[in-house]
């Protein structure tokens, strides 16, 4: 009798625990949403460069003149998107890639080396200053407008490539019904990035790149049955990063944009001020 009083109490005190321990994993996860939603609330940041080195570039002796069109860097591989499952109808990649190649033009050397004009929105700087002078006809002002700035070179390319699940892989293991598990998945973007001669239409340097994405997910689950296999404990926790791709192709357009100044340094397009 006194034993089987003692496997009772023991039981108990199994069933207590795994109460306890259910009751932490739970508050925990409940937690989780809390810490997403006051981070969603958090103040927009001005993005920098994510390539440090490109902003520390020496200005040039001249600045040359760059035009980025619209569509002139856009995504040529018409991935879509995937669950694991199946496609969906958003693309993979961004539909705004000049934006990285203006961004990242714009800020090299601080802002000291190349003179980015707007082609993009040509047609609207065309209408405005159509309205320009068409006001200034009517009411007889003899100001002229200024001519605008016209582009040495040309800067084209695109998104060529994006391969999903390159690599994939994982490890886990499960003793007594207490189990973790940590999966991987590698991606992989190609970028091309051209520079042209105006005068010529001459390929003047054509820059290559190659950026991996990774994903990783961790889990963990707890099953075991208490009380001679008749209360069953069931818990299961887990994580996922995904590598964003707006920063993946920002890094590889920047790093693209690098590689162009260095080897037009050397083919001597361009020369250093500390020089």
């Amino acid at each position: 009798m006194k034993v089987a009083n003692q496997m009772t109490f023991v039981r108990r005190l199994k069933s207590l625990l795994a109460v306890l321990v259910l009751t932490g994993i739970l508050s925990g996860c409940l937690s989780i949403p809390e810490k997403i939603i006051s981070k969603g609330f958090e103040d927009a940041q001005v993005e920098s460069l994510k390539l440090d080195k490109l902003a520390m570039i020496p200005a040039p002796v001249q600045q040359p003149v760059v035009a980025v069109y619209s569509g002139a860097f856009s995504d040529r591989t018409g991935q879509r998107k995937s669950n694991s499952e199946f496609a969906l109808f958003s693309t993979a990649v961004t539909q705004g890639g000049e934006a990285y190649l203006i961004r990242a033009l714009k800020h090299t050397s601080n802002g000291n080396f190349f003179r980015v004009v707007e082609r993009v929105g040509i047609d609207h700087i065309t209408k405005e200053r159509q309205i320009i002078r068409s006001t200034r006809k009517d009411f007889k002002e003899k100001v002229q407008m200024q001519p605008l700035l016209f582009a040495g070179l040309l800067m084209r390319g695109g998104i060529i490539s994006y391969d999903s699940n390159v690599k994939t892989g994982g490890t886990g293991a499960r003793y007594l019904g207490i189990s973790a598990s940590k999966q991987y998945r590698e991606d992989i973007v190609h970028i091309s990035l051209r520079t042209v001669s105006v005068s010529t239409g001459e390929i003047l340097i054509e820059v290559l790149v190659t950026k991996r994405l990774l994903s990783v997910g961790v889990s963990s689950d707890l099953f075991r049955f208490y009380e001679a296999g008749t209360e069953l404990v069931e818990v299961e926790v887990g994580a996922t990063v995904n590598e964003s791709m707006a920063i993946a192709l920002q890094k590889a357009v920047e790093t693209a944009v690098y590689e162009t100044i260095q080897e037009g340094k050397v083919k001597g397009f361009w020369a250093f001020q500390e020089e």
